[in-house]
């Protein structure tokens, strides 16, 4: 039975922003997680991108200070982390149209942006503030932000933030948070032995969710592939791509910073107009360049998955995999730009021959067999480089011992 988010007794002003926001049943992890966090019970879920967790762990944390308010003026009581500024710029964006009719103030707390735009956060009255790790423990270090009214904690996506190095940070600041009442930590893989031990720490008998879209999702999104014999001709694949009239607003993945230089420049020359972004860029910088992109003054934005993290662009049509990502759960996160918000999309795959074995790994992960494509004049001259199965390898050294044997 399908339900909505009348089942879950929100508070008037959290259902008439949810009807302004056009939200009127919740998603299946919205589902999962509202009734135990409602109840004040800690959680542990585990998430895909673009699945609605971020009012999943919003609406419960509002409610709580909505049921108990305030009796005086003080420091923030709910404390969001994220792994990324842009991430903590759209969950305070969130957390205010959720908030906007309450009298709830939602402040950010970030790296990139000056003391003085931040110290409504550190020196007003806040209920709500989102932070970076490092940024939020300069704070704490300094004796200027304080810690000990927090009641409810929430990580998310702290996959990320332990795949960034910001495992001290975050132990620190849960710890500094000691006298919290729930811990409600997010993430899109609830595997690894990190994360499994971390978890541990901070959690207290959490109930554990695991939330997939259902396939009706992912079907929303098309995926293909198109093999590349060079790095040259891949570039030629995606310089055709990008001049077709139906990639209106694309986003193109590569691996490395080095290799965003390159493929910016040489979009550049090709007349291609884009913006970029990566990872240990200015917050100036970086903001522009997603303006610009989420506005629509360009419609190509190139990153790398630490940049891309997380960020909410709509509209997104295509996402086009220049350089294929190290694991499946990668490919996941970056396809899952495009297709929300019940629209279609569509992700293209460049696939060099070197690139066989994760595609391998991808559809054995979506359980999807990547379509292949071919572009008449830019067809591949060499053949698909087959990765043998395990079953194959084992006949094939069977038959080589049985060879091996007839020799001797």
């Amino acid at each position: 039975m399908s339900m909505s988010f009348d089942d879950f007794d929100l508070h008037p002003s959290l259902n008439q922003a949810l009807a302004e926001m056009g939200f009127s049943r919740p998603t299946t992890i919205q589902q999962m997680v509202l009734e135990p966090a409602l109840d004040g019970r800690d959680i542990l879920a585990s998430a895909p991108t673009g699945t609605g967790k971020t009012a999943a762990f919003l609406l419960p944390a509002i409610q709580h200070l909505l049921d108990f308010p305030r009796r005086k003026p003080g420091p923030c009581r709910v404390l969001v982390l994220t792994p990324t500024r842009e991430l903590a710029m759209q969950v305070t964006a969130h957390a205010k149209a959720l908030a906007v009719h309450t009298p709830l103030s939602v402040e950010t707390i970030i790296g990139g942006v000056n003391h003085e735009e931040q110290r409504p956060a550190l020196t007003r009255t806040t209920d709500i503030v989102v932070a970076t790790p490092g940024r939020l423990l300069e704070y704490i270090d300094n004796g200027e932000f304080e810690s000990d009214d927090i009641e409810v904690l929430v990580l998310d996506e702290a996959d990320r933030m332990l795949d960034m190095g910001f495992i001290d940070d975050v132990t620190r600041i849960t710890n500094e948070a000691r006298y919290r009442q729930h811990t409600l930590l997010f993430s899109a893989t609830l595997e690894g032995a990190g994360l499994t031990r971390f978890a541990n720490e901070i959690l207290k008998d959490p109930v554990e969710l695991h939330a997939e879209p259902p396939r009706s999702e992912r079907r929303k999104i098309t995926q293909w592939l198109h093999l590349a014999d060079s790095a040259e001709h891949k570039l030629a694949l995606l310089t055709h791509l990008l001049k077709q009239e139906e990639i209106s607003k694309a986003i193109i993945f590569v691996k490395t910073r080095e290799r965003l230089s390159e493929l910016s420049g040489q979009l550049q020359t090709a007349g291609i107009v884009c913006s970029w972004i990566r990872g240990e860029m200015e917050q100036e910088k970086r903001v522009e360049a997603i303006r610009k992109f989420r506005e629509g003054d360009v419609p190509f934005l190139i990153a790398t998955d630490v940049a891309a993290r997380g960020i909410d662009l709509p509209n997104v049509s295509h996402v086009i995999n220049y350089d294929m990502p190290y694991s499946a759960d990668v490919y996941v996160h970056r396809i899952g730009r495009t297709g929300r918000a019940g629209n279609r999309g569509c992700a293209i795959s460049l696939v060099e021959a070197h690139d066989m074995a994760v595609v391998g790994k991808i559809e054995r992960y979506t359980e999807e067999r990547l379509k292949r494509r071919v572009i008449d004049e830019l067809r591949p001259k060499h053949k698909e480089a087959r990765v043998p199965t395990k079953k194959k390898k084992a006949k094939d050294d069977k038959k080589g011992a049985k060879a091996k044997k007839k020799k001797k």
